[in-house]
Protein backbone atom coordinates (compact mmCIF):
# COMPACT_ATOMS: atom_id res chain seq x y z
CA UNK A 1 0.00 0.00 0.00
CA UNK A 2 1.53 3.33 -1.08
CA UNK A 3 2.19 6.02 1.50
CA UNK A 4 -0.20 8.96 1.28
CA UNK A 5 1.51 12.27 0.62
CA UNK A 6 1.22 15.05 3.17
CA UNK A 7 -0.46 18.31 2.17
CA UNK A 8 2.96 19.96 2.00
CA UNK A 9 4.30 17.21 -0.30
CA UNK A 10 1.24 17.46 -2.55
CA UNK A 11 1.66 21.23 -2.83
CA UNK A 12 5.36 20.83 -3.57
CA UNK A 13 4.84 18.28 -6.35
CA UNK A 14 1.91 20.21 -7.80
CA UNK A 15 3.77 23.51 -8.09
CA UNK A 16 7.08 22.00 -9.17
CA UNK A 17 5.29 19.93 -11.81
CA UNK A 18 3.65 23.06 -13.20
CA UNK A 19 7.01 24.86 -13.30
CA UNK A 20 8.66 21.99 -15.17
CA UNK A 21 5.73 21.71 -17.57
CA UNK A 22 5.81 25.44 -18.27
CA UNK A 23 2.28 25.95 -16.95
CA UNK A 24 3.83 28.31 -14.42
CA UNK A 25 6.22 30.36 -16.53
CA UNK A 26 9.36 32.14 -15.41
CA UNK A 27 8.52 35.63 -14.16
CA UNK A 28 4.99 34.70 -13.06
CA UNK A 29 3.87 35.68 -9.55
CA UNK A 30 1.66 33.25 -7.63
CA UNK A 31 0.20 33.30 -4.14
CA UNK A 32 -0.13 30.79 -1.34
CA UNK A 33 -3.87 31.36 -1.43
CA UNK A 34 -4.18 30.35 -5.08
CA UNK A 35 -2.42 27.03 -4.56
CA UNK A 36 -4.19 26.38 -1.26
CA UNK A 37 -7.58 26.87 -2.92
CA UNK A 38 -6.63 24.61 -5.84
CA UNK A 39 -5.51 21.83 -3.49
CA UNK A 40 -8.28 22.35 -0.96
CA UNK A 41 -5.85 22.84 1.91
CA UNK A 42 -4.69 25.58 4.28
CA UNK A 43 -1.88 27.99 3.50
CA UNK A 44 0.54 26.45 6.00
CA UNK A 45 1.53 23.39 3.92
CA UNK A 46 1.70 25.57 0.81
CA UNK A 47 4.06 27.93 2.61
CA UNK A 48 6.25 24.94 3.52
CA UNK A 49 6.26 23.84 -0.11
CA UNK A 50 7.17 27.34 -1.29
CA UNK A 51 10.09 27.51 1.15
CA UNK A 52 11.36 24.18 -0.18
CA UNK A 53 11.06 25.35 -3.79
CA UNK A 54 12.84 28.60 -2.94
CA UNK A 55 15.71 26.64 -1.36
CA UNK A 56 16.00 24.66 -4.60
CA UNK A 57 16.09 27.81 -6.70
CA UNK A 58 12.72 27.41 -8.43
CA UNK A 59 11.05 30.46 -6.90
CA UNK A 60 11.75 33.64 -4.96
CA UNK A 61 9.45 34.58 -2.08
CA UNK A 62 8.32 38.14 -1.48
CA UNK A 63 6.48 38.65 1.85
CA UNK A 64 2.87 39.86 1.40
CA UNK A 65 3.29 39.82 -2.41
CA UNK A 66 3.65 36.18 -3.35
CA UNK A 67 6.16 33.85 -4.96
CA UNK A 68 7.96 34.64 -8.20
CA UNK A 69 8.73 31.74 -10.52
CA UNK A 70 12.42 32.10 -11.27
CA UNK A 71 13.08 32.39 -15.02
CA UNK A 72 15.70 30.16 -16.64
CA UNK A 73 18.98 32.00 -16.01
CA UNK A 74 20.89 33.43 -18.96
CA UNK A 75 23.18 30.78 -20.49
CA UNK A 76 21.77 27.98 -18.30
CA UNK A 77 20.19 26.28 -21.31
CA UNK A 78 23.51 26.20 -23.14
CA UNK A 79 25.28 24.84 -20.06
CA UNK A 80 22.69 22.08 -19.63
CA UNK A 81 22.81 21.13 -23.31
CA UNK A 82 26.61 21.04 -23.35
CA UNK A 83 26.63 18.81 -20.25
CA UNK A 84 24.06 16.51 -21.82
CA UNK A 85 26.04 16.31 -25.05
CA UNK A 86 29.22 15.31 -23.22
CA UNK A 87 27.48 12.61 -21.16
CA UNK A 88 25.33 11.18 -23.96
CA UNK A 89 28.17 10.96 -26.49
CA UNK A 90 30.44 9.37 -23.88
CA UNK A 91 27.75 6.78 -23.16
CA UNK A 92 27.31 5.89 -26.83
CA UNK A 93 31.08 5.64 -27.30
CA UNK A 94 31.09 3.02 -24.53
CA UNK A 95 28.16 1.19 -26.10
CA UNK A 96 29.92 0.68 -29.43
CA UNK A 97 32.02 -2.13 -27.92
CA UNK A 98 29.12 -4.29 -26.72
CA UNK A 99 25.82 -5.90 -27.74
CA UNK A 100 23.24 -3.17 -28.28
CA UNK A 101 20.31 -5.26 -29.51
CA UNK A 102 18.29 -5.18 -26.28
CA UNK A 103 18.83 -1.42 -25.89
CA UNK A 104 17.83 -0.73 -29.49
CA UNK A 105 14.62 -2.71 -28.99
CA UNK A 106 13.85 -0.60 -25.90
CA UNK A 107 14.56 2.60 -27.83
CA UNK A 108 12.19 1.52 -30.64
CA UNK A 109 9.46 0.81 -28.08
CA UNK A 110 10.11 4.23 -26.51
CA UNK A 111 9.65 5.84 -29.93
CA UNK A 112 6.24 4.19 -30.20
CA UNK A 113 5.25 5.66 -26.83
CA UNK A 114 6.41 9.09 -27.91
CA UNK A 115 4.31 8.84 -31.08
CA UNK A 116 1.26 7.90 -29.03
CA UNK A 117 1.70 10.92 -26.74
CA UNK A 118 2.35 13.24 -29.69
CA UNK A 119 -0.77 12.09 -31.54
CA UNK A 120 -2.84 12.64 -28.40
CA UNK A 121 -1.30 16.09 -27.83
CA UNK A 122 -0.05 15.01 -24.39
CA UNK A 123 2.76 17.50 -23.86
CA UNK A 124 3.62 16.57 -20.26
CA UNK A 125 3.72 12.85 -21.02
CA UNK A 126 5.70 13.43 -24.20
CA UNK A 127 8.25 15.55 -22.34
CA UNK A 128 8.80 12.80 -19.78
CA UNK A 129 9.07 10.18 -22.55
CA UNK A 130 11.67 12.36 -24.30
CA UNK A 131 13.84 12.47 -21.18
CA UNK A 132 13.45 8.72 -20.64
CA UNK A 133 14.58 8.00 -24.22
CA UNK A 134 17.88 9.81 -23.71
CA UNK A 135 18.41 8.31 -20.26
CA UNK A 136 18.03 4.77 -21.64
CA UNK A 137 21.32 4.79 -23.49
CA UNK A 138 23.13 6.73 -20.78
CA UNK A 139 22.14 4.08 -18.24
CA UNK A 140 22.89 1.25 -20.70
CA UNK A 141 26.54 2.38 -20.82
CA UNK A 142 26.86 0.93 -17.32
CA UNK A 143 28.74 3.82 -15.71
CA UNK A 144 26.88 4.82 -12.53
CA UNK A 145 28.80 8.10 -12.25
CA UNK A 146 27.66 9.19 -15.71
CA UNK A 147 24.09 8.15 -14.94
CA UNK A 148 24.10 9.86 -11.55
CA UNK A 149 25.36 13.13 -12.99
CA UNK A 150 22.91 12.92 -15.89
CA UNK A 151 20.00 12.53 -13.46
CA UNK A 152 20.91 15.84 -11.81
CA UNK A 153 20.05 17.54 -15.12
CA UNK A 154 16.58 15.96 -15.38
CA UNK A 155 14.46 18.79 -13.94
CA UNK A 156 16.12 21.41 -16.13
CA UNK A 157 15.89 19.07 -19.11
CA UNK A 158 12.14 18.62 -18.59
CA UNK A 159 11.54 22.36 -18.21
CA UNK A 160 13.50 23.18 -21.36
CA UNK A 161 11.84 20.53 -23.51
CA UNK A 162 8.37 21.40 -22.27
CA UNK A 163 8.98 25.07 -23.05
CA UNK A 164 10.09 24.19 -26.58
CA UNK A 165 7.10 21.93 -27.24
CA UNK A 166 4.59 24.34 -25.68
CA UNK A 167 5.93 27.04 -27.99
CA UNK A 168 5.51 24.83 -31.09
CA UNK A 169 3.51 21.59 -30.89
CA UNK A 170 4.96 20.46 -34.25
CA UNK A 171 8.22 20.11 -32.35
CA UNK A 172 7.04 16.74 -31.07
CA UNK A 173 7.10 15.16 -34.52
CA UNK A 174 10.51 16.68 -35.26
CA UNK A 175 11.85 15.28 -32.00
CA UNK A 176 10.55 11.81 -32.87
CA UNK A 177 12.27 12.03 -36.26
CA UNK A 178 15.53 13.04 -34.57
CA UNK A 179 15.19 10.26 -32.01
CA UNK A 180 14.62 7.70 -34.75
CA UNK A 181 17.89 8.77 -36.38
CA UNK A 182 19.72 8.60 -33.04
CA UNK A 183 18.41 5.09 -32.42
CA UNK A 184 19.53 4.02 -35.90
CA UNK A 185 23.02 5.37 -35.28
CA UNK A 186 23.26 3.59 -31.92
CA UNK A 187 22.13 0.40 -33.65
CA UNK A 188 24.87 0.86 -36.27
CA UNK A 189 27.51 1.58 -33.62
CA UNK A 190 28.31 4.88 -35.34
CA UNK A 191 29.49 7.04 -32.42
CA UNK A 192 30.83 9.95 -34.56
CA UNK A 193 27.59 10.00 -36.58
CA UNK A 194 25.62 9.93 -33.33
CA UNK A 195 27.58 12.90 -31.97
CA UNK A 196 26.89 14.94 -35.09
CA UNK A 197 23.19 14.01 -35.11
CA UNK A 198 22.81 14.69 -31.37
CA UNK A 199 24.43 18.10 -31.73
CA UNK A 200 21.95 19.02 -34.44
CA UNK A 201 19.02 17.63 -32.44
CA UNK A 202 19.82 19.54 -29.25
CA UNK A 203 20.53 22.76 -31.14
CA UNK A 204 17.25 22.56 -33.08
CA UNK A 205 15.01 21.68 -30.14
CA UNK A 206 16.47 24.25 -27.76
CA UNK A 207 17.44 27.00 -30.24
CA UNK A 208 21.10 26.74 -29.28
CA UNK A 209 23.27 29.57 -30.60
CA UNK A 210 26.69 28.24 -29.51
CA UNK A 211 27.96 25.25 -31.55
CA UNK A 212 28.57 22.04 -29.62
CA UNK A 213 32.13 20.62 -29.61
CA UNK A 214 31.74 17.92 -32.29
CA UNK A 215 35.07 18.67 -34.02
CA UNK A 216 37.05 17.07 -31.22
CA UNK A 217 34.87 13.98 -31.07
CA UNK A 218 36.75 10.75 -31.87
CA UNK A 219 36.07 9.30 -35.32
Amino acid sequence: MSKQLSASERAYHQVKGQILAGTLAGGELISEGEIATTLGTSRTPVREAFLRLEAQGWMKLYPKRGALIVPVPVNEAEHVITARFVVETAAVQILTTGDRSALVAELRAALDRQSTHAEAGEVDEFTIADAEFHRMFVEAAGNPLLTGFYDTLRDRQLRMTSTSVQRDRAQMQRIISHHTELADLIDAGDAPGFAKSLAGHLAAVHDLRTPLPIDGYPS
